[in-house]
């Protein structure tokens, strides 16, 4: 059957029409069997090549079975499973990873480099050859270095890591472009806490394999988290991994979730308020002497009233936690009872070891960096920092590092122009990306325009607010280059769209996200050959560089990004540590040889080296040490910082050097939104949080979550992931709005009754869903779907709820405030 795709359109119109019913659930199901590229193998050769998914951002090793057809000679990818040697995923797969086929036979792909030729957003193009585009490229950015407007340059990714990161830092560097921003928001504020509190600018990990007691505020430890299948499996160890001992885990959110339902309990509490319930709890804990008192005294600072260099008396957290968050006076704020907080907080500390995991739910307010302190808090408390079941740093496999870049005069000149999004200065003293003010610089044109736009797995027209209700704001920039494999809403607007592999397609190194501890360098390669007429987006970096010339050439020597990749294995290969992944048995023998000073390698030379890695899917580190304070401390004490040193200096440096607005620090803080004044400011406090829209007029908080089922524009084609029936409705192709039934009984909306959902920003029509398991004032919507464009099967369906979302910000930080914008529901 052949569908074209303006009768594809013609037919799930009148689907979307009937208000996604049954009938047309089954259609959407029978359409996408009916249309989808499938692969079906003749009889040929059977083959198994180990890679990496990405899929999202946990990083598992997977294992691809091909079929190479006797007949005709092409090798053909059929089906994914698990590698049971990679640590992550031990053989685990998800739903998302299984769905990774889809990516290889997406219909809807870009096949190759294509040319911009009607206005903007109306989707007309042209196919080009490589050498056109790259000719193209090239020739726009020697015209803003001739102008001395190579700072004018943006580059925008999304969650990237690893090599191509590094390339893409390097590509600017060499340019003379300060301007790398990042989407990738979550991260950002991880990495903070653990700045402010250790002094090491790297997200916090969390040993939960060997915990005892998980308090999670926020976290969808079981849905869409950092790593979901790793994250699947500590849950089975949490229950019965351990002879004799049962793990708990404690879930804090507004909204009874998946994780929230599988939890021992469920605390429920009033939007943003995190911080208050983890420092009453810390309250709680100081007042009956609960706390690990060897840890605090000997590897803590800030915790008793000190006085400084200049004989200023200072405050500590513990008279801060005694004086300001009475469990009584928190209660009434949350909404937790009091009884709640204190035995929460009595279990907590007696159960050893425990740990407190910040995240989502917590971090995505106008307070989320003070949320995330106060969560951290108590893992000091408890001694949980750098011990088997608490909080770790992710080690970082021993790469061979790239040169330094030599800059030119004209990259020298442009890297010292302000960014344009103001990280480090006043407006997001912390933040090293702010992506949130990236609408205003568009509107404004200040501190200066931007000439040139690179997109890298980003696709902010769908995801960062403002974009989302108004990307022609893109418009404004003279030159987009998209570099995106599939269709999507910001791509629509780039002048070239250059598609790289999939992941499927290419190779690529996999430094793991901070998960657990130990070091994992997982090794992603092609499992086919590529499929279209698309290139690595590393080797077209190299060719825009060295068709641009001089310094910028002299910095991307290399033939491609298989020779870098190559070039950086070569010091995990001679770095005298770790092995190739491998069995759980193998791995223990490795670590008895390694506590007795042993390293016996399974490989002679690098090539070995490099084939057993592939044939395998990467390499890894299983040895891991523990309180090893020199590595994780790195704060102006050399210890654990209830009272951050590093926040001070920064905040009054920049008063200091009359930078701050008004040259103080009064109206510094201000401008930041914060309403704590003197020492409070640079302990773990709570900060009430700012919401988008006035309560009068709009009187319920929006909350969003990742289903384990999607996860933004990079699965959004993917029809599997969509026939996969919602948890609560049962029904797949569906989205909804979950709202308490008391609530809809005062609005008179019905279950299953189709509401307007508004903000001060936008509005959209969804299906109600009652639902006793959210709080009274909150309604809930799930992220993923909804999209404007990106295929077929993406914008048949669903609903965006970043439609919604109000440009408010954690100016502190300067990540987006997701879950700050408040909504009204009327009948449609």
């Amino acid at each position: 059957m052949n569908v074209t795709r303006r009768g594809f359109f013609g037919w799930t119109g009148g689907v979307a029409a009937a208000a996604a019913g049954c009938q047309g659930i089954r259609a959407i199901g029978d359409l996408q069997a009916a249309t989808y590229e499938a692969e079906i193998p003749p009889q040929g050769i059977e083959g198994w090549v180990a890679s990496v998914c990405q899929q999202c951002p946990g990083g598992c090793g997977i294992q691809v079975r091909t079929i190479t057809g006797i007949e005709d000679g092409v090798k053909r990818a059929v089906k994914i499973e698990g590698n049971p040697f990679h640590p992550i995923s031990r053989g685990a797969i998800c739903p998302k990873g299984v769905a990774g086929i889809q990516s290889l036979y997406d219909p809807d792909r870009i096949r190759g480099p294509m040319k911009r030729v009607g206005p903007r957003g109306q989707g007309q193009w042209q196919p080009i050859s490589w050498e056109e585009a790259i000719a193209s490229v090239v020739q726009h950015l020697q015209g803003l270095r001739a102008k001395g407007e190579s700072h004018t340059l943006l580059l925008l990714t999304g969650r990237i890591r690893g090599l191509m990161q590094s390339l893409l830092h390097r590509f600017l560097e060499a340019y003379g472009s300060p301007n790398y921003l990042s989407t990738a928001g979550g991260c950002e504020a991880s990495r903070q806490t653990s700045l402010l509190t250790q002094g090491i600018a790297e997200p916090i990990a969390y040993d939960l394999e060997n915990s005892a007691y998980i308090l999670s505020f926020g976290a969808g430890l079981l849905e869409a988290g950092w790593s979901p299948v790793r994250q699947a499996r500590v849950y089975g160890h949490l229950r019965q991994g351990t002879p004799g001992r049962r793990g708990r885990l404690v879930q804090v959110e507004p909204r009874l979730s998946v994780t929230a339902a599988k939890a021992d309990e469920w605390i429920p509490l009033r939007p943003g308020t995190d911080g208050a319930l983890a420092l009453a709890m810390a309250h709680v804990i100081v007042s009956e002497g609960l706390y690990d008192r060897e840890f605090v005294e000997t590897w803590a600072f800030g915790f008793d009233d000190w006085r400084d260099a200049s004989g200023t008396n200072r405050l500590g957290f513990r008279s801060l936690v005694l004086s300001d968050y009475r469990p009584e006076a928190v209660s009434a704020l949350t909404g937790v009872p009091i009884q709640t907080i204190v035995r929460v907080a009595r279990d907590f500390a007696a159960t050893r070891p425990a740990v407190a995991v910040a995240e989502r739910g917590a971090g995505f307010h106008t307070n989320g960096l003070y949320n995330r302190l106060a969560i951290h808090a108590l893992n000091a408390l408890v001694g949980s920092i750098e011990v088997p079941g608490g909080t770790v740093t992710q080690r970082r496999p021993p790469l061979t590092p790239l040169p330094p870049v030599v800059r030119d005069a004209v990259a020298t000149r442009g890297i010292a122009a302000p960014r344009i999004d103001g990280a480090g200065k006043p407006t997001s003293p912390l933040a090293s990306s702010a992506v949130s003010v990236l609408p205003q610089v568009l509107r404004t044109g200040s501190p200066y325009r931007i000439n040139a736009l690179f997109l890298y797995y980003a696709n902010p027209a769908y995801s960062v607010p403002e974009f989302v209700q108004n990307s022609k704001l893109l418009d404004g920039i003279p030159f987009i280059v998209s570099f995106s494999p599939f269709p999507d809403e910001t791509s629509r607007h780039a002048d070239l769209v250059l598609p790289d592999h999939t992941y499927l397609e290419r190779w690529q190194d996999d430094p793991i996200e901070a998960t657990w501890g130990p070091a994992v360098l997982g090794l992603r390669q092609p499992v086919i050959p590529p499929r279209h007429n698309t290139r690595h987006t590393g080797d077209v970096l190299i060719q825009i560089a060295q068709g641009l010339g001089g310094s910028v050439a002299a910095a991307f020597p290399w033939k491609d990004f298989g020779e870098v990749l190559k070039e950086s294995f070569r010091g995990v290969a001679g770095a005298q540590r770790g092995l190739i992944m491998t069995t759980p048995f193998e791995e223990a023998r490795q670590r008895r040889q390694a506590d007795a000073g042993f390293w016996l390698p399974s490989y002679k030379t690098f090539e070995e080296f490099w084939n057993q890695a592939a044939e395998r899917g990467g390499w890894w580190d299983p040895a891991y040490l523990y309180r090893d304070w020199g590595r994780v401390f790195h704060t102006p004490s050399s210890r654990f910082e209830f009272f951050s040193q590093t926040l001070r200096q920064h905040l009054e440096g920049l008063t200091r050097r009359g930078v701050a607005p008004g040259a103080g620090l009064e109206k510094h803080l201000e401008a930041l939104g914060l309403r704590a004044r003197g020492d409070r400011v640079f302990l773990p406090h709570y900060e009430p949080p700012r919401f988008v829209g006035e309560e009068k007029e709009f009187p319920l908080h929006l909350i969003m979550s990742k289903p384990m089922s999607l996860a933004g524009s990079r699965t959004a084609n993917q029809a599997w992931l969509a026939e996969i029936p919602d948890v609560r409705t049962s029904r797949p192709w569906d989205v909804t709005v979950e709202v308490n039934p008391e609530t809809a009984h005062k609005l008179h909306v019905k279950d299953g009754e189709d509401v307007w959902l508004e903000s001060p920003v936008g509005r959209l029509r969804v299906r109600a869903q009652l639902y006793a398991g959210i709080a009274p004032e909150v309604v809930h919507v799930p992220f993923g779907s909804g999209h404007g464009s990106g295929g077929r099967f993406a914008e048949a369906w669903g609903a965006n709820p970043n439609r919604l979302v109000g440009a408010e910000a954690d100016r502190l930080a300067g990540t987006p405030a997701l879950f700050a914008t408040r909504v009204r529901i009327t009948k449609a």
